[in-house]
């Protein structure tokens, strides 16, 4: 579940600029009781953006579906005697922004905050108690239950998350990514304050914390705010290792009846890890296939030769373990055979020939090219600073992220394509239509 506190001034909406060359300006230590501090001084505005992130999210539900989400969502619900509206009236007071989440893999609480000391002080002291005090009281596990059996109810009226849902369950099985961020209705219906706390206990502690921070503040101040945040957490223990992601299996057919004119498409299979060596030549893979948009073979095939649907679109999600590798479309139920069998068949060509010399200098020259926008705010950077602290990716890895993409060769490109990707592994989910 994801809050975001209430209010704060006009300024806190202005983003700071990033420069090219960052990787040497990026910092990090651990503090006095075992948490990962990532930290680049950003003094262009007077403001301070903070991301706390465990390594606590779904795929440590265990036998208990949402747990982690419940966990996460009850922390700004009552901590350190406030409630829900005292919490957010104190941010508010502050002129700061608070919001939280739980993924697959991780779960943070971020703040947003003016540097001035009137601001500062008492938006980290509020962001300390809702992070290392929270109360997870009976009345608001209730209330909050309600809020993501309601939530479940409005997923289940989207085809696009009902596809991603069947997708993860048939292609990770009993893995731990297989569990929903959103959790399950019977799961969510047992759980108690009792589960919570335990999972917060385990998981919310400074060993299995990555502490992301950028602003106008100096290496002393970062030390100072880092230890602050983390002392008010148990030293506990990371998390352990998930286990291996499932090898591939044979290709098959999910279909879901579903309400509707259109279906929901989606194809996929297990991809890669975050880190592994083939990284950049499956990312420029991809964007070739279908992640560039209208440059895309894909997108070419299926919208502009054929008119069968409006999008057509594939990505790599990696993770700690090998993350999915997803094709995605909506068609008109009559159509939907049609528009899978030709997005296959495109994949299957290109598996066979590979990328060409043409598109392969298009689609450096146009990621190379965005790269600024990827870092060019305080957001940003700091959603890019979690990354490398939560996945241990080298500190230059920013640096020498466009150089890497230009390093791609055509033959490392269709080797990595070749190694990862097998069309017979395929998992294609239909969602639309009836299930005949």
């Amino acid at each position: 579940m994801a809050r975001t506190g209430l209010g704060g001034l006009c300024l806190l909406a202005l983003l700071a600029a990033w420069p090219l060359q960052a990787g040497p300006l990026i910092q990090t230590w651990t503090t006095a009781n075992g948490a990962r501090v990532m930290f680049y001084p950003a003094p262009e505005l007077p403001m301070l953006d903070i991301r706390a992130t465990f390594a606590g999210g779904s795929a440590r539900d265990g036998t208990q579906p949402g747990v982690a989400s419940m966990t996460n969502g009850l922390l700004a619900e009552g901590a350190a005697g406030l409630d829900a509206q005292q919490i957010a009236e104190r941010f508010e007071r502050a002129g700061a922004r608070f919001a939280n989440g739980a993924q697959r893999e991780m779960a943070w609480v971020a703040l947003r905050t003016l540097t001035g000391p009137a601001s500062l002080e008492p938006a980290l002291d509020t962001f300390g108690r809702v992070l290392s005090r929270p109360d997870f009281k009976r009345d608001d596990v209730e209330r909050l239950r309600l809020q993501m059996l309601s939530a479940l109810d409005q997923l289940e009226q989207s085809a696009s998350s009902v596809a991603e849902r069947a997708l993860y369950r048939a292609l990770y099985a009993d893995h731990p990514y297989a569990n929903p961020p959103q959790g399950e209705r019977t799961s969510i219906a047992a759980l108690d304050s009792g589960a919570v706390r335990a999972f917060y206990e385990r998981y919310y502690v400074a060993r299995n914390l990555t502490l992301a921070l950028v602003g106008d503040i100096d290496r002393q101040a970062a030390e100072r705010i880092a230890e602050g945040i983390a002392a008010g957490l148990r030293a506990g223990g990371k998390a352990s290792e998930l286990p291996p992601a499932p090898a591939p299996q044979a290709g098959r057919t999910v279909r879901v009846p579903f309400p509707s004119r259109q279906s929901h498409i989606l194809i996929g299979t297990i991809g890669m890890r975050r880190g592994d060596r083939d990284y950049f030549d499956l990312y420029v893979a991809n964007h070739v296939f279908g992640g560039s948009g209208f440059a895309s073979r894909l997108l070419s095939t299926i919208r502009e030769r054929h008119g069968l649907a409006y999008s057509a679109y594939s990505y790599f999600l990696p993770m700690a373990e090998r993350g999915p590798f997803v094709l995605g479309m909506q068609t008109r139920n009559a159509q939907t055979d049609r528009a899978i069998d030709l997005a296959l068949r495109e994949l299957e060509a290109y598996l066979a020939d590979g990328a060409s010399t043409g598109e392969l200098e298009a689609s450096q020259r146009n990621i190379t090219g965005g790269f600024a926008l990827r870092i060019d705010s305080n957001r940003k950077l700091l959603q890019q600073l979690t990354t490398i602290g939560f996945y241990d990716l080298p500190l230059d890895y920013l640096d020498l992220f466009n150089d890497r993409i230009t390093a791609v060769s055509t033959r490392s490109l269709h080797q990595a394509l070749r190694t990862r990707i097998d069309p017979q592994s395929m998992v294609t989910v239909i969602v639309g239509g009836d299930a005949g």
